[in-house]
């Protein structure tokens, strides 16, 4: 089994380096052959990066979250740019809109994302994308300006009816543990329904953790179960599932692993 953690905040388990490398070591132990990490905010990006440079299946994701709208530093497209140019940097990200906790307001939040979706195609990265009861924002702005390389809904949690439209859009939608809940029934709709070679699956770390997991902090190593999840839910082989979805991930981020 091959399995891709397309969405990892490694630097939200473990401030701690050593612990950092130890936990993305045994993901690998579980099957976990590529990590992507992501980080809020550029300071973060440039510590975790630092942290786990040394490590070959770990790739990295750069960029401003909403919820950093009102904390922006001054040059901060200036240091998306230099990173990026790093190795292994594969997207930029995460990068969105989120009305439900209201950082800043909907303009702020909306500039900074149409801004860097204009850096990355500048840069020519894809884009992961989180989404917060904005749906309908983010979809007219991703019509607009979805970048070449397109785009990921990370920790997808709308409907069947929105992902055909992000389909539409040649988006890829990534499913974290919160598919593993009972009453998460659009989810289970969803990932029934949608094309299985435009899916990725994420851990979504230290969040989300699958259900047999309920009560602990989330981590990598236990993405099999979401994947594990998904199959039984389409009723299809669990080699053939994983297979694809790491197809996708490599695909997608344009890395061999």
């Amino acid at each position: 089994m091959h399995l891709f953690d397309s969405h990892a905040h490694i630097g939200l388990i473990t401030e701690d380096p050593i612990e950092q490398l130890i936990i993305v070591q045994e993901a690998r132990k579980e099957s976990v052959d590529g990590i992507v990490s992501i980080c809020n905010n550029l300071l973060d990006f440039f510590q975790v990066y630092e942290n786990l440079k040394t490590a070959p299946h770990v790739y990295f994701s750069i960029g401003v979250a909403p919820s950093e709208v009102a904390n922006l530093p001054r040059d901060w497209t200036q240091k998306i740019e230099t990173g990026a140019k790093l190795p292994r940097v594969v997207a930029l990200g995460e990068i969105g809109l989120d009305y439900y906790r209201k950082f800043g307001n909907k303009d702020s939040q909306i500039e900074l994302f149409v801004r860097q979706l204009e850096l990355a195609e500048r840069l020519n990265l894809p884009v992961i994308i989180h989404n917060r009861e904005a749906g309908s924002d983010v979809l007219e702005i991703l019509k607009e300006k979805l970048p070449r390389r397109g785009g990921v809904l990370h920790c997808y949690s709308e409907d069947w009816n929105y992902a055909k439209q992000a389909l539409d859009l040649n988006l890829y939608i990534s499913f974290a543990g919160n598919v593993t809940y009972r009453n998460a029934r659009n989810l289970h709709d969803t990932a029934k329904k949608m094309p299985l070679d435009r899916m990725l699956i994420e851990s979504e770390s230290p969040f989300m953790v699958p259900s047999i997991y309920r009560g602990k902090r989330n981590k990598p190593a236990y993405l099999k179960h979401t994947a594990q999840f998904i199959a039984e839910l389409r009723n299809e082989d669990l080699e053939v599932v994983t297979e694809t979805i790491f197809q996708n991930s490599l695909r997608f981020f344009q890395v061999n692993v």
